[in-house]
């Protein structure tokens, strides 16, 4: 193994985009290119909403360009107007969407222990302007679903969950877009499963699922007739094409990114001033392995830390940071002031995701969790990092 303090040859980056057997990819391409059909709802399409659905234990799912799309689809199908209580730490989407439908988000803080949001937060800032709440689970931890039910069903609000980090999540043997009224997924590049851009909408609803339907195609209901206005959501036959192939081996990636993460987990065990989350699961989203840099019990701050990995070619990310309520188009709103929301705030500042894909070796990994222990406080040098202990 590499001494800790040697850069990587190469970057190390924190996601890469899992690349599916290229001829198994390629036969679908065939396939496509013997229909001639590209666009919609064609058999790629078709199939990838049949195997999605059950993977992901849903009654209906529909395929969307992007997860953004399946958001904005799910917000205006449910007439998300007002004001919606929504979550400052999440990705700018979650709140660009309910911007883009003229409904004004206003930020709840998060839990301390999940950095979901916390349904504490929520009841006191319901008015009678508020019409629903968009939730997010986080890293693949799941937001109270129960209690949010419980807020959602006594204030007659609506509830959507942004489940972009929860790809095949489950909570007490039930799929994560089970619950609420609507759940968005992405299936960006960046994602476990992906089809280089694309999402997804699942519901319960019949009647909801069949509105969201015609939302993503113009609001075409025939031939000859256009029921309402709609917009392109649309998942082409080559991105579902892709799709299905990065499906037949997701199982390898699952396995890769659980190894993974107890390396880092025994390699950062006992660092004071570094939270770690808990035991990955094959229940658990995977998307990143995310660490907490409590600076002054650590030796450096996070921001620290992030540049000395960079230096050492490890590209993390501070995700996320910084928080939608400090962008200049949110800032401006009563519930975004910084003493709202201290623990979204405090999150922002500890928050790395470290590399975690197939395309990490268990060795990088090993060696990666060395070079996070040589930061500590006890393992500085005055001058640097000049001189380090190595455990």
């Amino acid at each position: 193994m590499a001494h800790p303090l040697t850069p990587f040859d190469t970057p190390i980056y924190v996601v890469r985009p899992r690349l599916p057997d290229l001829e198994g990819f390629v036969e679908r391409l065939r396939t496509i290119w013997a229909s001639g059909w590209l666009t919609n709802g064609g058999a790629q399409h078709i199939e990838l909403e049949l195997r999605l659905r059950q993977m992901l234990g849903v009654s209906s799912l529909s395929l969307f360009n992007n997860g953004t799309m399946a958001l904005l689809t799910a917000c205006r199908a449910l007439s998300l107007r007002g004001e919606v209580i929504t979550t400052p730490f999440t990705f700018p989407a979650t709140p660009h969407v309910l911007t883009w439908l003229g409904a004004a988000p206003v930020f709840a803080d998060i839990d301390r222990a999940t950095l979901t949001i916390d349904p504490d937060r929520i009841e006191p800032l319901i008015t009678p302007q508020t019409t629903g709440i968009l939730a997010v689970h986080v890293y693949g931890t799941p937001c109270d679903v129960d209690r949010l039910e419980d807020v959602a069903r006594r204030h007659g609000l609506k509830l959507v969950y942004d489940a972009a980090h929860a790809f095949g999540v489950r909570v007490g043997g039930r799929g994560i877009g089970t619950f609420g009224d609507a759940s968005a997924f992405s299936f960006h590049a960046t994602k476990v499963f992906h089809t280089a851009e694309g999402g997804a909408l699942a519901c319960s609803d019949p009647e909801l699922a069949a509105h969201a339907a015609l939302l993503r195609n113009f609001g075409i209901r025939s031939e000859e007739e256009v029921e309402l206005p709609g917009l392109n959501g649309k998942l082409n036959e080559l991105q579902a094409a892709l799709g299905l192939s990065v499906l037949d081996d997701l199982a390898d990636e699952w396995r890769a990114r659980l190894r993974l993460s107890a390396v880092y987990r025994d390699a950062l065990a006992d660092l004071p001033g570094l939270a770690l989350p808990g035991p990955a699961t094959a229940e658990g989203g995977l998307l990143y392995y995310v660490i907490r840099v409590d600076g002054d019990r650590f030796g450096c701050s996070r921001d620290e830390l992030q540049r000395r990995l960079r230096a050492l070619n490890v590209v993390t990310r501070k995700y996320f940071y910084p928080l939608c309520s400090d962008y200049p188009c949110y800032r401006h709103l009563p519930s975004a002031a910084p003493s709202a929301l201290p623990v979204a705030r405090e999150a922002a500042g500890q928050v790395l995701c470290l590399p975690l894909h197939a395309g990490v070796t268990v060795e990088q990994a090993a060696t990666i969790g060395l070079m996070i222990r040589s930061c500590a406080a006890d393992g500085i040098a005055a001058d640097g990092m000049a001189a380090v202990s190595i455990p």
